[in-house]
């Protein structure tokens, strides 16, 4: 049972907590020691209909009636009932996904914070009228796509709900969610306090389940108008593939390996927490994680000697422990990293934390691990690893850093450290990403600010209002009237 009294193998759908149709559950395993922690519901085709169904019915009923003033006044008091349950949402995250209990924490918080967002923004999305013909009076409206599907990922589950679920609802959306089998607690209290806050019965369904069973049944229903993916860049695929033969728009965040280009000028001091810190948060399970380091030769030996200090003093360790790493979300996704680490053998390794004590050996521990001198055409230096491995590239100018830089198919996330102003600006314009900071990293999450890729990393844009418009589709009226 979770800490709202849920019953974790159980479906929400039309403001109903009900059993799958098949009565089969999944094992949930602790990643901090591999014990069973609960089963979730084995939700396939058969619930997701159901889901599907009773979010049409909301669309035709009250919530599809609902005024942008009166969807922002539930999503507040969503909000509100998030930051009530901190300790509770908090440690279930920590136990269901690893991460350290501060991180988990972090998450309520960001999870609230959009919630807060959304419900003041939702009145706030304004059309345009048009200058046109003699005559004519044009203006255009934002209306909501009906019914969006939303499969969102175990690495931050709270977060995507967030800005995912938070701004489709916000529009007038009635969402399905089919959250990750590996973490979906958090996305059931979710749920329940969504009731609670008084969203009607079918705006928000939640099915737990497999992938391939239950996400590939929504991206393919007929009857949903939008889908949200956040995950692989093979499931992506598969994803988009799907909706294509329904016409539907996708909205797809997949991975990156995003650089940082520290040049010579750099504050270094200043830049260092940022530079490891951008890897190593929730064990290097982020698609926007740093895990490329380029560095101008100029400063290089300090930062890699700065760094390597910094790496050796990190711990790994059960989530409790509140370590600076917790373990990865599963054995699966250890043995990948594991299997990447592998593939870094011919490298120079300048430094790699260590596993606390009383880690129990049941759990899915790596060390953090940093390597140095590593050619931009590495495996390592060119695939999402997504785990606490970081590596640091040599460079002599700016030309060569932006060769670098945008040397791999993804184009996510990018930072660069200097004092040059000009180079700031030319370097914003041509790094090949969707955000770029400039002697920062992240912006502390940034609810406001959009979020989304190139490439491989995907398209179109989640956070802000962006997300707002995305989540809604652009309607054009035009009167003639003499």
């Amino acid at each position: 049972m979770t800490p709202l009294g849920l019953d974790p193998a159980k479906c929400f759908i039309g403001g109903a907590w009900v059993p799958p149709t098949s009565g089969q559950v999944l094992p949930l395993l602790n990643p901090s020691d591999g014990s069973p922690l609960c089963d979730i519901a084995a939700g396939a085709g058969e619930d997701i209909d159901r889901a599907v169904g009773a979010a049409n019915d909301a669309m035709q009923g009250d919530w599809g009636r609902s005024t942008a003033v009166e969807r922002g006044r539930i999503l507040y008091r969503i909000g509100q009932l998030v930051l009530e349950k901190i300790d509770e949402l908090a440690v279930l995250e920590a136990l269901d996904v690893g991460k350290p209990l501060t991180q988990a924490r972090a998450d309520v918080i960001a999870l609230a914070r959009y919630m807060e967002f959304y419900a003041g923004a939702a009145d706030k999305v304004h059309g345009q009228t048009i200058p046109y013909l003699d005559g004519y009076t044009v203006y255009s409206l934002r209306q909501p796509h009906g019914v969006t599907g939303h499969i969102i990922p175990w690495n931050y589950p709270m977060q995507i709900i967030g800005r995912s679920v938070g701004a489709a609802l916000a529009m007038g959306n009635a969402a399905v969610l089919k959250p990750a089998e590996e973490a979906c607690l958090t996305a059931l209290c979710f749920a329940e306090l969504a009731l609670r806050a008084g969203l009607p019965p079918g705006a928000l369904n939640v099915v737990p389940g497999l992938g391939a069973v239950a996400g590939a049944a929504l991206s393919a229903h007929p009857g949903v108008d939008h889908i949200s993916f956040t995950g692989s860049v093979a499931v992506g695929k598969l994803i988009q593939k799907a909706a294509a033969d329904n016409i539907v728009p996708v909205t797809l965040e997949l991975g990156g390996k995003s650089p940082q280009l520290v040049f010579d000028d750099a504050d270094i001091d200043a830049a260092l927490p940022f530079l490891v810190n951008a890897g190593i948060q929730n064990a290097g399970q982020t698609c926007s994680a740093s895990s490329r380091i380029l560095v101008q030769r100029g400063v290089y030996d300090r930062v890699v000697t700065e760094m390597a200090a910094r790496y050796a003093a990190l711990r790994a360790g059960p989530a409790r422990a509140d370590l600076e790493v917790g373990p990865l979300v599963s054995s699966r996704q250890k043995s990948v990293v594991e299997g990447f680490l592998a593939q870094g053998s011919d490298l120079k390794q300048v430094a790699q934390g260590t596993i606390a004590e009383d880690a129990p050996s049941g759990g899915a521990y790596v060390p953090p691990t940093l390597f140095a001198d590593v050619p931009p055409d590495h495996t390592l230096a060119q695939e999402e690893v997504f785990g606490p491995l970081q590596v640091i590239i040599p460079f002599e100018d700016e030309a060569e850093a932006l060769q670098i830089a945008n040397g791999t198919p993804f184009g996510l996330v990018a930072s660069v450290w200097t004092a040059n102003g000009a180079r700031q600006m030319r370097l914003a314009k041509a790094l090949r990403a969707g955000q770029v900071f400039l002697n920062n990293y992240g912006a502390g999450g940034g609810v406001e600010l959009p979020f989304g890729g190139s490439g491989l990393s995907g398209h179109g844009r989640e956070k802000g209002f962006e997300a707002l418009y995305g989540f809604s589709a652009l309607k054009t009226v035009a009167a003639l009237h003499g």
